[in-house]
């Protein structure tokens, strides 16, 4: 978007970023940026008086933000990107200049919404936030990138629209957080579940079929744990990859870990830069890419299964 990275790993939003130290020395290993933990549309909603009655964990303050992306910018030697995290129209995205001016060098904007309501309509849902998109980037100065949850049934259009509300970027994609069931109490339970390898795939697919076909830049986030999961994402077409499951599993080291598994798997295919390497596994180089999605699909089917031990 262009920010100068010194690396294509990104360290994503998570509450690595409310600590200094360990963020320093993520740095350090060689992290490219790092993307602050999100400041809610609820939060700044309270703060406007707009939502008095909002739950306790909306209520951390809009100033404490601005403060740590100033103490951020002053401690680190790489940009630092803030995080909005909203999904309606209306003044609280006025707060993205604020952040501009607090010195963020862009801003993803995390468009989480498990839509549930039965009668509306997903175009309407898809209208309503490429206006957020819209509203955010047409507020400031600096790149905004847009950060989805899987489940779009037609991505590529929709990002096409996101790219015509002016955002520069695309993440992909955010987590699904959802509820399980407490069969002691009847009561719904919330538990973070760290992320592994096994969801990476489908970031690899939406990266590859997006690849090439707009101009927003495009980053992966979940599922990235190894220099091979970077590679893979690299090959299909992101420009950088966003890592927070694996920094909170192993510490700020693995970022040092990763960077080297990757180089040297690069080194070993005989490339010199991600340059090189971005994209070559894309969609865009199947002659035919719906053929070819429709054939890998059939052929993982009629394969015989796996004989039991």
């Amino acid at each position: 978007m262009g920010l100068r990275l010194r690396s294509p790993l990104v360290v994503g939003a998570s509450s690595l970023t409310d600590d200094l130290d360990p963020l320093c020395r993520c740095v350090d290993a060689g992290a490219g940026a790092v993307v602050m933990r999100s400041l809610f549309e609820e939060e700044i909603r309270h703060e406007l008086g707009e939502n008095p009655d909002s739950d306790a964990v909306f209520r951390q303050g809009v100033a404490p933000y601005l403060a740590r992306i100033q103490r951020l910018r002053r401690a680190l030697p790489v940009p630092v990107i803030a995080s909005l995290n909203g999904t309606s129209p209306g003044g609280w995205v006025r707060l993205a200049q604020s952040i501009e001016d607090a010195g963020a060098e862009a801003i993803e904007l995390n468009l989480y919404e498990p839509s549930s309501g039965p009668e509306e309509p997903s175009g309407v849902v898809e209208d309503r936030l490429v206006e957020v998109a819209e509203s955010v980037a047409g507020a400031v100065r600096i790149p905004v990138a847009v950060k989805l949850a899987p489940g779009f049934a037609a991505l590529t259009p929709l990002a096409r629209r996101f790219e015509g509300a002016g955002a520069r970027g695309l993440v992909l994609f955010n987590r699904w957080y959802q509820p399980d069931i407490d069969l002691d109490t009847f009561e719904l339970t919330r538990e973070l579940r760290l992320s592994t390898s096994d969801e990476l795939p489908l970031r690899l697919h939406a990266l590859g079929a997006l690849h090439g076909r707009l101009s927003l830049d495009l980053a992966c986030s979940g599922g990235v744990h190894t220099g091979d999961d970077a590679f893979k994402a690299l090959l299909v077409g992101a420009r950088v990859v966003q890592c927070v499951s694996a920094l909170l599993r192993r510490g700020p080291g693995a970022v040092a870990e990763i960077l080297a598994s990757l180089r040297a798997r690069m080194e070993g295919r005989g490339l010199a830069s991600v340059d090189q390497a971005r994209g070559a596994l894309s969609l865009a180089r199947a002659p035919d890419p719906r053929a070819w999605e429709r054939l890998h699909y059939a052929r993982l089917l009629k394969r015989p299964p796996p004989a039991r031990s």
